[in-house]
């Protein structure tokens, strides 16, 4: 098991990034971490820990991506940039994924330009995991695709039930579709004409759900195009930061509170773990013909280990073999109908236009 790391992504790159890929190759059972960037600045990092042992090694890469910078020029003018040589590193078969915490539009563009699509995929997708009351949910997509048909979202759908597979362990995973209200006459357009591909497949799937529900444990994945379910996932980001900061106030401003939380801590400290996204580390990519893990940008030196660990279980599940059967298997409603995915909203949109 070879695991790249993209040395120079993120806010905190290189040092969080250096710093994670240590712990992994501590902690985890890993063959080889590559740290991909800069050859002087890695091992300047690498110095600060001198026992960090031989299964790091370091691939150099002379250029940067900026987080501001546009995918299109990324791919024409960042050939040497450190995401692009850590991808090569899996083209070539010399690591088996990809870790970055760096700009995820560009790692997107560079995935498909230089890994390509798996056999049926029209648009791969970013696939967060959400702590629940009963275990955790997927929200897919969480950013990659801000323009989507219902094709792309039944994509989404069947890759999702797939990845909730592994992630929970259930046979039958819950999907619902992100709306605004439960009922069948709420949603856009996108949303009904996907509503009504998936309400004929063979997927478990349950009709629309709430922004709520990505919590509540009531369905396993949630589909969205990369737009709204982007919007959805920075404004729960948002509330989480926002409600340990009100409580920290709360606790700092009054000699009961802090006797209060002396009794609360631990639990308070374990509420924290469940909904610390370093806890998970990083988000597949799902839909390209190989594995890349991306991180938040704030990702610290756990979230990058966590990230190493969840793309090297992937790689080990084989997940994508599975993501190929099941997108095979299902184009989407061939078992019902005979007929591909796209030809079933051609008819649909047709009949709604009447």
């Amino acid at each position: 098991m070879k695991v790249a790391v993209d040395a120079m992504g993120g806010d905190h790159a290189p040092e969080a990034t250096v710093e994670g890929a240590v712990l992994a190759a501590k902690e985890l059972a890993l063959d080889e971490v590559v740290i991909v960037g800069d050859q002087r600045e890695v091992e300047r990092e690498l110095s600060k820990y001198p026992r960090y042992g031989s299964k790091l090694t370091v691939a150099h890469a002379s250029d940067v991506v900026e987080m501001h910078a546009s995918p299109s020029k990324v791919l024409r003018n960042k050939k040497d940039s450190s995401i692009s040589v850590a991808l090569e590193l899996v083209k070539d078969g010399r690591a088996d994924a990809v870790i970055t915490a760096g700009n995820s539009g560009a790692a997107m563009a560079m995935s498909m330009l230089k890994l390509k699509r798996l056999d049926g995929v029209e648009r791969p997708a970013l696939a967060s995991i959400h702590p629940t009351l009963t275990g955790v949910s997927i929200l897919i997509d969480a950013g990659a695709n801000v323009d989507c048909r219902p094709a792309h979202l039944v994509q989404f759908a069947i890759m999702g039930e797939i990845y909730a597979r592994f992630i929970s362990g259930k046979d039958r995973p819950r999907v619902g579709l992100l709306s605004n209200g439960t009922e069948d006459s709420k949603g856009n357009e996108l949303a009904k004409q996907t509503h009504a591909i998936l309400s004929k497949g063979h997927l478990n799937y349950v009709g629309y759900v709430e922004g709520r529900d990505l919590y509540n444990g009531s369905v396993d994945v949630i589909v969205s195009d990369g737009f709204v379910g982007n919007v959805a996932l920075k404004s729960t980001e948002g509330i989480s930061e926002s409600f340990g900061t009100m409580l920290r106030r709360e606790i700092e401003g009054s000699i009961w509170a802090r006797i209060g939380y002396l009794f609360l801590r631990r639990a308070l400290e374990n509420f924290k773990r469940k909904v610390d996204y370093s806890e998970y580390g990083g988000v597949p990519l799902l839909g390209i013909n190989g594995v890349c893990f991306i991180c938040h940008g704030h990702s610290s030196a756990k979230a990058i280990k966590n990230a190493i660990r969840a793309a090297s279980e992937y790689v080990l599940r084989d997940i994508n073999r599975l993501l190929v059967d099941a997108l095979q298997e299902s184009q989407e409603l061939k078992r019902v109908s005979g007929r591909s995915a796209s030809k079933i909203w051609e008819q649909i949109k047709e009949k709604m236009a009447h």
